[in-house]
């Protein structure tokens, strides 16, 4: 598999990006400024970024309630990520939907969800629409092991090949719904859930972006050629607790250590790029450093916008046609 340079280079700044972004949350989050709820990504990089490689702004993506790195994937602006996460005005969706609720259409992500399974349904109907207008758009719904057990998806699989729709389900499984093991709260496969609906299954570990971008393309070329939908099963894990504020107590002693130790996806992809000179370390410590100071800017810039105004509480409540 070749991939050319300015996709290895752009992917490893989306998955730096996404990794800064959230390990500079983690801190800001425990000063208390930021309001509602938080759930970090980290660790799970290779999995949005690899599928969305793949995608275009044509194409959609349905997104989960640990959604800011869908949302960086897809290519959301950081600055407006931060701004709406702490509420502020400049926010992508002005400050009303904070870090569960971050979209931007234009760009076709439909939005992070804090509703379990909320996102393969709302996809179901974008790839009808990309069907009827024939735009060759493909949607993609992200959801996660606990999301695997809700009638929403199970039903949206079984509508996705009814009706032959270019949809991708992407479970990205991390091995918890919430504190829950999915060994302990996950009955079967789903290898065999998705042969259960005749869908086409692919797998890959999430650790490993090249193993992502290759399954996650297998998976898209089958639904954008016009073949009906596919699931894709990325198996990952997350550094951090369901929410901001878990304490773990669910997890081995030293589970996390390992996991960043050994199974990092950023260190994997440096590894792999550099041994064989695809890139060199300047190349990517470069990035680095601007990932870093971008966002160090978004957090001041977030700080300093100002909040919404009353008069917004009525701004984007119905659609004008």
């Amino acid at each position: 598999m070749q991939i050319a340079r300015d996709i290895l280079l752009r992917s490893y700044r989306s998955m730096r990006t996404i990794r800064d972004f959230e390990e500079r949350l983690h801190v800001e989050f425990a000063t208390g400024e930021i309001p509602g709820f938080v759930h970090l990504y980290c660790g799970e990089e290779a999995s949005g970024v690899g599928v969305c490689a793949h995608l275009s702004d044509v194409d959609t993506i349905a997104s989960t309630h640990r959604g800011h790195g869908h949302c960086i994937a897809k290519g959301v602006a950081v600055d407006g990520m931060m701004a709406e996460i702490y509420g502020r005005r400049t926010g992508v969706c002005r400050g009303k939907g904070g870090s569960m609720h971050i979209a931007d259409l234009s760009l076709g992500m439909l939005g992070a969800n804090g509703i379990v399974g909320g996102g393969p349904p709302l996809i179901c109907g974008a790839a009808l629409s990309h069907k009827l207008l024939k735009d060759n758009g493909v949607a993609v719904a992200f959801y996660g092991d606990g999301a695997s057990n809700e009638g929403t998806t199970l039903e949206s699989l079984n509508l996705a090949m009814v009706w032959k729709l270019p949809a991708v389900f992407v479970c990205e499984d991390n091995g918890y719904g919430e504190a829950t093991a999915s060994s302990y709260a996950v009955a079967g496969t789903q290898k065999a859930r998705a042969a259960g609906f005749g869908m086409p299954y692919f797998e890959c570990d999430g650790n490993d972006f090249f193993a992502v971008y290759e399954a996650a393309g297998e998976a898209i070329a089958h639904a954008r050629a016009g073949n009906g939908p596919a699931m894709l099963h990325v198996h990952l894990s997350r550094w951090y607790g369901h929410f901001e504020g878990d304490a773990m107590s669910y997890r081995a002693n030293g589970e996390v250590a390992e996991l960043r130790n050994d199974h990092d996806c950023l260190k994997n992809f440096r590894k792999s790029v550099t041994e064989i000179s695809l890139l060199d370390e300047s190349s990517l410590d470069g990035i680095d450093a601007s990932v870093r100071d971008e966002i160090e800017a978004a957090v001041v810039a977030a700080k300093a916008a100002p909040l919404p105004e009353p008069e917004d509480l009525l701004a984007d409540v119905y659609v004008s046609y």
